[in-house]
């Protein structure tokens, strides 16, 4: 690998298509006024949904893609002086606010819940903070009563959806195993969200996932609780935030304390001022990166990069990834005629100072079909067309 690493993998694009042709996606749910457009809004700073004080502001979903922000693209980019440099990106949809009934089609339900279909994750923001001047569609702040009913409007539209799908599987039970098996993981799956629980935390083998996971079940996506907090609790929380943290913890799901009131004010700032307002606050790092972050935990991602004086990029694979398959996520026919990748941690690789360094230092390594990609691994991979 020379200082024209990663060029290799942009000049030639034959046929084919990259195994990941669309972004992350992440849904932002809650009920109304609990803070998810204001937060969106803030996330996408040129998004134009609509903030206002009254329900179901937001009646088409609104879609934003950002950067997902890597310091470590910037310091590749300067070691090969790259003239473009390209981060990953991550959809962001701001969903309108679910109500009790939802999975009945109460306040536009149907319509909302197809929308949380087609995302990865799920972003469920919980209202944490008292202001009588900002109405509460139930009339009080209590965020675990109102995170569960939209858990239970989730559970009751999967169970709807296991209702239908086991009813048609009755014809080929006695006589498709798959269908056997696909109906025994269902039942399995009900009786958990019949008792409150999520079709997530549902102990299935490979075999039961491969075959439910097209029925789209909205308690199986990942769920990330975002505790929007006024700017005095961002810091340390308060007794709201506790409530839910347990709740969290009894659901396997991630947990990040949020202000979007804090993330609108940001927008309107410079780096460095944002810097000395998040350190005044007793925060290190604002929102976004906090739920990236998270989003990228839950969903067990992985990034790694190439880099050169054409572009540095960063690439984002799922946890696990051998070689071949990384280089799949940019084209497939990298993945088909891979022979070796040429490897070295991004660390190692600022420390060299350069690519011809590493190599004398003996960092650069050639790996086969069956390495295992480790995050912020830079890569260059050499593959037959």
């Amino acid at each position: 690998m020379g200082p024209t690493a990663g060029i290799l993998v942009q000049l030639i694009l034959p046929r084919g298509a990259a195994r990941f042709p669309r972004m992350l996606k992440a849904g932002i749910v809650g009920l109304p006024n609990v803070g998810k457009s204001t937060l969106f809004n803030a996330l996408v700073a040129n998004a134009q949904a609509q903030a206002a004080n009254f329900p179901f502001c937001t009646i088409e979903p609104n879609v934003g893609s950002v950067a997902v922000p890597d310091n470590r693209l910037y310091l590749l980019s300067e070691l090969s002086c790259s003239k473009e440099l390209i981060p990953t990106r991550m959809e962001f949809v701001d969903i309108a606010g679910l109500v009790q009934g939802a999975s009945r089609g109460e306040g536009l339900g149907n319509k909302f819940l197809a929308n949380i279909r087609e995302v990865d994750a799920i972003v469920h923001v919980v209202r944490c903070f008292d202001d009588p001047d900002v109405i509460h569609v139930s009339g009080s702040v209590s965020p675990v009563r109102d995170a569960e009913v939209i858990n239970l409007e989730l559970g009751l539209a999967d169970l709807t959806q296991i209702e239908k799908r086991r009813e048609r599987l009755k014809k080929l039970i006695r006589t498709n195993k798959d269908a056997q098996i696909e109906d025994a993981a269902l039942r399995k799956v009900s009786s958990v969200i019949e008792e409150g629980g999520a079709a997530r935390n549902v102990k299935l083998n490979e075999e039961e996932i491969n075959l439910t996971k097209n029925l789209g079940l909205l308690t199986f996506k990942p769920i990330i609780y975002a505790i929007n907090l006024s700017e005095n609790d961002l810091a340390k929380g308060n007794d709201y935030c506790d409530e839910v943290l347990k709740l969290a913890n009894s659901d396997g799901a991630e947990v990040i304390k949020i202000s979007a009131q804090v993330e609108a004010e940001l927008v309107e700032l410079g780096e460095e001022e944002r810097l000395d307002y998040l350190k005044g606050l007793g925060v290190t790092e604002g929102g976004l990166k906090s739920l990236i972050n998270a989003t990228y935990r839950i969903l067990g991602l992985r990034t790694y990069f190439t880099t050169g004086e054409k572009e540095t990029r960063a690439w984002t694979i799922k946890a696990g990834m051998k070689a071949p398959q990384a280089a799949g996520v940019i084209h497939t026919d990298f993945e088909r005629g891979f022979i070796r990748a040429q490897t070295i941690g991004y660390k190692k690789l600022l420390k060299a100072g350069s690519f011809a360094e590493a190599r004398n230092n003996g960092w650069l390594r050639s790996e086969g079909k069956e390495y295992v990609v480790e995050e912020g691994d830079v890569m260059e991979f050499l593959f037959n067309v």
